[in-house]
């Protein structure tokens, strides 16, 4: 863990999980986490990036791996890391089955106090890894914040598997943020609207000043009154998991700069390379601009630092 204070462009936050992948394809396993698709989506457009995570002394790795890509690693260390199990029955990425065999547990403010950054990006897995107390320190920085709704709205179950109940803290935890992020499964969930467009005016309504919402076709965002849209260009689906944290990665990466209009594109460039690969983005910056240049123009390139 490095010590000491510190400021970055972007902090990202959340519980490294251990995730199986089963699909039609067969079973696979991979290092996840929102916390660091997220982290490496942002240090990729060029941002000065730090990754507040949770996990075991046995996955050490992760820590070691992000810092040799140029991300700072606070990590806390846990009796186990957080294990996944996504079950995707069929090619579409919005269909899948999750179930948790062991968490590594929730964050405190102490975890946050000492790191300042101009956006931070929380990305539990589930409700109860980040609960409203951190969110509330981080609100007091200085900074954006952005959250992932499969975080807050998604429950562990005895079983293990998790659902969708109502949420207590909806309208409170809304209220703190700038940017909620949310798939189209989780939009409908917090709303009861299956139209997105609906749903995002719905969340927007109780607080974040934008919403993303992923899904499989492409991102759809609501900034200022106005939607925007803009559809995935992946060669293959074989890294789909992991797609909304690059996805809101690389959007608050851009957004530091640009305004949301541009921001999608990059995001919608960023992810569809990822989607196309399992694992974290580790593609490079030129990857970036050359895919954006070829389905998304208009755009100038964001300053790396």
């Amino acid at each position: 863990m490095t010590e000491g204070k510190q400021t970055f462009d972007v902090a990202t936050l959340g519980n490294y999980t251990k995730d199986t992948i089963v699909t039609a394809a067969g079973t696979s396993h991979a290092d996840g986490g929102g916390v660091v698709y997220s982290a490496h989506a942002a240090h990729t457009l060029g941002r000065k990036v730090a990754a507040i995570i949770r996990l075991a002394k046995e996955d050490f790795h992760v820590v070691r791996n992000l810092e040799d890509f140029g991300i700072t690693v606070f990590a806390t260390e846990t009796p186990s890391s957080t294990l996944m199990r996504l079950e995707y029955p069929n090619d579409n990425p919005d269909e899948r089955i999750l179930t948790v065999a062991d968490t590594a547990g929730s964050f405190t403010p102490d975890q946050v106090r000492a790191i300042d950054a101009k956006a931070f990006i929380i990305s539990p897995s589930f409700r109860g890894e980040v609960p409203i107390d951190v969110i509330q320190a981080l609100r007091a920085k200085d900074a954006m914040i952005s959250a992932d709704a499969q975080g807050f709205i998604r429950v562990r179950r005895p079983d293990g598997r998790l659902e969708h109940p109502p949420w207590p803290e909806q309208q409170e935890v809304l209220a703190l943020l700038d940017i909620l992020k949310a798939d189209a499964v989780e939009a409908e969930a917090l709303t009861g609207e299956s139209d997105m467009t609906v749903a995002a005016k719905a969340l927007a309504a109780q607080g974040p000043r934008e919403i993303v919402i992923t899904h499989r076709d492409g991102i759809v965002v609501l900034a200022d009154g106005h939607m925007l849209e803009v559809e995935f260009h992946a060669q293959s689906m074989k890294g789909r998991s992991g797609r909304g944290d690059t996805c809101v990665g690389s959007y608050v990466a851009a957004r530091l700069e640009h305004p949301p209009e541009e921001a999608i594109l990059w995001s919608g460039a960023t992810t569809s390379l990822k989607v196309a690969t399992p694992g974290p983005f580790r593609g490079s910056f030129d990857d970036i601009v050359d895919l954006k240049e070829q389905h998304y123009k208009g755009v100038f390139s964001p300053q790396c630092s």
